[in-house]
């Protein structure tokens, strides 16, 4: 995600800005929480097919889906294109309310996430088409929209070089930062950088720094983006509709960690 792509983002394909201050943009796809093997298979292949150029010997591991894409708390995104329903993008977001981020298997958070609500993202992956850089912006927008709307406190992610960066560009910051790259058991093992950030200043660090991608995020409405509950494949994490409020979930799981 180039700093030039940014840009045309935000100059080329933003609407024009009414006076409310809030604009609502059609996209050429569509990002929701599968529901359904059909759904998930779709999310399934182009997660191998992004691997696969980039890691090949991994994305052998990825043809079927994980054990983890079923579970309590876990949501799998998938970007499907509003032409013929092929399947362009997806990411996983998984919350630590019922189990711990996958993550841990590898790093221990610091006390000032650990008890609290976070929702990792992981297996990434975008069609190599040139609406691809499109669909990844989409697709942290719809993790952050889903962070909002499901009380999380803190998104968690972990990227190896040089993907980290474009979360650098993001404004996430390094968990640890004298740690720099660490193993990842659930990514192979391969060498990867731990950064966090915060949901609620989103809105008020972006707009200090002038982000290319604030109005993107804040100011433009993407119907296109569909979080609802009904979509939700089984997943015990609320949506829009049975909302948990942060503070609720955080007091549930410091209450978790003393029964543990």
């Amino acid at each position: 995600m180039s700093q030039s792509y940014l840009d045309a983002v935000v100059h080329s394909s933003r609407p024009a800005m009414p006076l409310s201050g809030r604009a609502e943009q059609a996209l050429p796809f569509t990002v929701r929480v599968v529901s359904g093997r059909s759904a998930l298979m779709k999310a399934v292949q182009i997660r191998q097919a992004a691997y696969g150029r980039h890691l090949p010997e991994f994305a052998q591991t990825l043809a079927a889906p994980e054990a983890l894409d079923l579970r309590p708390g876990v949501a799998v995104l998938l970007a499907e294109s509003k032409l013929d329903g092929a399947p362009l993008g997806t990411m996983r977001i998984q919350t630590n309310r019922f189990q711990p981020l996958a993550l841990e298997q590898s790093i221990t958070l610091p006390s000032s996430l650990a008890c609290r609500p976070l929702a990792e993202a992981a297996r990434l992956g975008v069609t190599e088409q040139r609406v691809g850089r499109m669909v990844k912006t989409v697709l942290f927008k719809a993790f952050f929209q889903y962070c909002q709307q499901a009380g999380i406190e803190w998104m968690v992610i972990a990227g190896r070089a040089p993907i980290d960066r474009q979360y650098e560009r993001l404004l996430f910051d390094d968990v640890y930062p004298e740690a720099g790259y660490i193993p990842l058991r659930h990514a192979g093992n391969l060498l990867h950088r731990v950064m966090s950030f915060e949901v609620g200043s989103a809105e008020e660090r972006w707009a200090a720094a002038s982000h290319p991608l604030y109005d993107f995020i804040f100011r433009t409405v993407h119907p296109d983006i569909m979080l609802d509950a009904s979509c939700e494949a089984s997943h015990s994490l609320p949506m829009p509709g049975m909302r948990l409020a942060s503070a609720n979930f955080a007091d549930s799981m410091r209450l978790d960690k003393l029964a543990a």
